[in-house]
């Protein structure tokens, strides 16, 4: 039996992607489509983003390295894995590697490709990778760039799993990584206590 889905409805035609709006970190598209089966054109607007990257840190003793900050969608302190934009010519592993020495300090030689996931396919162009970072070993202080005020935590992962599950940690990205990585053969998750 294959592990893959079988998909049957086809993609729609994209007849018309037109860019409305640029920001620094998004651009939004009209796009005029015609669906399957359908005689009229229908619009839809998306966000043209670029891939993001998603890293759950573990040091040696299985602690994880989770990030502090203040996120303006929601207004609210938040507490995540660190994650960030992949930057244009760069690949996903490169900046998984770049932003976790940025926000947190940390290195580590030991790195684990656990999946990626839409961020919101609705309405978003992007994916998110998600990697596993072991060993992790501090090097250096953080490196926040002028947008981010970063509190760096190291916490044992059973707790960081309570405060997922308590709603504490609610950034879905942060969810799905967490999701790959009890999934993944590197979870040992048989032995993490729920």
């Amino acid at each position: 039996m294959s592990d893959r889905f079988s998909f049957s409805k086809p993609k729609w035609n994209i007849v018309q992607d037109k860019k409305v709006w640029e920001t620094p970190i998004f651009s939004l598209h009209q796009i005029e489509l015609f669906p399957d089966k359908k005689k009229k054109a229908v619009h839809f607007y998306r966000l043209a983003a670029p891939e993001w990257i998603n890293v759950i840190a573990l040091t040696p003793n299985n602690d994880i390295l989770l990030v502090e900050q203040y996120r303006v969608g929601v207004d609210e302190t938040t507490l995540e894995i660190p994650g960030g934009m992949v930057d244009a010519h760069e690949e996903p592993l490169m900046a998984a590697r770049r932003e976790l020495l940025e926000e947190t300090g940390f290195r580590s030689d030991h790195w684990v490709k656990l999946g990626e996931t839409s961020a919101n396919p609705a309405i978003q162009t992007n994916f998110t990778h998600l990697y596993l970072a072991k060993d992790c070993h501090k090097i250096q202080e953080p490196e926040n760039d002028g947008n981010e005020d970063i509190k760096v935590h190291i916490m044992p992962l059973n707790r960081f799993l309570e405060l997922v599950k308590n709603g504490t940690i609610h950034h879905a990205i942060v969810l799905a990584a967490v999701a790959h990585y009890l999934l993944s053969e590197d979870s040992g998750s048989k032995n993490i206590s729920r």
